[in-house]
């Protein structure tokens, strides 16, 4: 008897593991990068976001249709007697993990130190003159003006513990630009539906329910243990969904849609991606270091930037590249994006033969070599891509030395303006086109610009840029964001590729939507 039912346990227990189904405890989660720190504030990047959304809580967050949705924050509007300020009524009795109590003092703490130097994520807040409590549930933003998009900025704005924070010496954001490893870096203290059990970067993220999180019965909370592993070898990551050590993936290979959609106990789920993929080009430099012009940046001569532009055949790596899971793209502008119209999005012509009049008109005629940089485990296929891009430059004379590193290294090269030719993809979170200008388009500075390796500088066009945050005639400010994105496109600022298209994998019994941003937050998750 004691044999038979032993037998009859090992068969259960083995056709479990080969059905891979995840339980209503534990998810097995995958994708190609880890997220780059634990530090809310450290770097804006989406990989990074998605953990942390498990952990911490923003104000106000976009849900799995990406709609915005109450979080921390119960309700907000403009104050009834001053457009200038933004009032935040905060969710009462909400508790962080380690059992303190929530309040607006946590609120000012956060934000204050998302607007300090080493955070990524300043140019959300560049509008901000001052936050305040207003009452220990009560919040005022006040900025330089009327700022009609202020909740848009704050869905990925993580609040943090004060008490905590200053306990731990975690005051300052980490500055991961610089390697600096910080408390804040490894550790965390949210009031998310996870907390952090334990951190191996690149390696694995363990989290578990909390018990007293404050949306216990209003969301499913069907998992009650996350283990987060980056796999970045594509090959490795599908094994991995296959067998049934993974129930959850992201990233999913473009030349294994189909041998997961086919493979019994697993499914596809698709949808495209607020994001872009794009190159970036060091035109602002007088000279540059990675070519073998001396004196002068061939980058620099838009004629140059114009040919480049010509001779990436999208098409072609929509086709063979990506197997026609991605879209074409003539911006660095999403088409979910306030700002964005068809006429916009045109494709640049494909004519190698006028790519290559316009570099001998540039005095170019037998091209030059220069470094491109691109990351091997952020976007889908990211090296790939540039391999294909490769080719494509060589055609009108541009020799291309490809650098493939993974993005923990690859971003601060961008940061640090180390690179001048590189890869980097671009979500929106905001919707609105203010975003990118700010990030990508407006001069580098300490509130402005931090990923515009481009190095491009326009004082009238900082000046428009900085006027959208305070600009309530909503016409008037479409008109705006129209004249600055002529402006970019006219000066080939950048050299869009492609629109992503997401492809989540995961066991048959997941109930979930593909986010558009691609930050899946397993509190909604259902099984089935």
């Amino acid at each position: 008897m004691k044999k038979h039912l032993f037998a009859v346990a090992l068969v259960t227990f083995l056709m479990v593991c080969a059905s891979g189904i995840a339980t209503a405890k534990t998810l097995n989660w995958a994708r190609s990068g880890d997220s780059l720190t634990i530090d809310p504030h450290a770097q804006n990047e989406g990989p990074t976001h998605t953990v942390s959304h498990q952990i911490y809580e923003p104000l106000a967050l976009r849900d799995s249709k990406g709609d915005i949705e109450p979080a921390l924050a119960t309700e907000w509007a403009p104050s009834a007697s001053n457009p200038n300020i933004w009032v935040f009524q905060l969710r009462k009795g909400v508790k962080f993990h380690n059992g303190a109590d929530f309040d607006s003092e946590d609120v000012v703490f956060s934000l204050n130190r998302a607007m300090s130097v080493n955070s990524d994520m300043k140019e959300l807040l560049a509008s901000v003159k001052e936050v305040r409590a207003a009452g220990k549930y009560t919040v005022e933003i006040e900025t330089k003006g009327p700022n009609p998009i202020m909740i848009n900025n704050l869905t990925n704005m993580f609040i943090m513990d004060k008490d905590w924070a200053e306990a731990n010496n975690a005051v300052d954001v980490q500055d991961f630009e610089g390697g600096e490893e910080t408390f804040s870096s490894r550790n965390a203290n949210g009031t998310g539906p996870y907390r952090l059990i334990s951190r191996e970067p690149d390696a694995k993220t363990v989290l578990e329910i909390f018990d007293g999180y404050w949306g216990k019965g209003k969301f499913p909370l069907d998992v009650t243990k996350i283990v987060y592993t980056p796999i970045q070898n594509a090959a490795t990551r599908v094994a991995a969904l296959l067998s049934g050590e993974v129930h959850f993936m992201q990233d999913l290979p473009v030349q294994d849609l189909q041998r997961v959609a086919n493979k019994s106990g697993l499914k596809v789920e698709k949808a495209p991606q607020n994001r872009v993929i794009f190159f970036g080009i060091n035109q602002g430099d007088a000279d540059i270091k990675s070519d073998n012009i001396t004196g002068k940046n061939p980058f620099g001569d838009k004629r140059v930037r114009q040919a480049m532009n010509m001779a990436i055949n999208r098409e072609a790596i929509q086709k063979v590249v990506m197997r026609d899971q991605s879209i074409p793209a003539g911006i660095v502008l999403p088409p979910f994006v306030n700002g964005w119209t068809e006429e916009l999005d045109r494709l640049p012509e494909n004519d190698i033969a006028k790519a290559k009049a316009l570099m001998v008109d540039a005095g170019y005629s037998d091209g030059f070599s220069v470094t491109l940089n691109c990351p091997n485990d952020r976007y889908i296929n990211d090296e790939a891509i540039c391999q294909a891009a490769v080719g494509m430059m060589a055609q009108i004379g541009i020799k291309v030395n490809l650098d493939a590193k993974p993005k923990a290294q690859h971003f601060p090269l961008i940061n640090n303006l180390e690179t001048d030719f590189y890869m980097l993809g671009w979500g929106v979170p905001t919707f609105d086109s203010e975003y990118i200008f700010n990030f990508l388009v407006h001069t580098k500075g300490p509130k402005y610009g931090s990923w515009n390796g481009s190095r491009y500088s326009n004082t009238d066009i900082d000046a428009k840029i900085q006027s959208l945050a305070s600009e309530t005639d909503l016409e008037k400010r479409n008109a705006t964001i129209a004249e600055i994105w002529d402006v970019v496109q006219e000066e080939v600022l950048y050299l869009p590729i492609h629109h992503q298209v997401l492809n989540w994998g995961m066991t048959t019994n997941i109930e979930t939507i593909v986010q558009p941003e691609d930050q899946p937050k397993v509190k909604y998750f259902k099984f089935n």
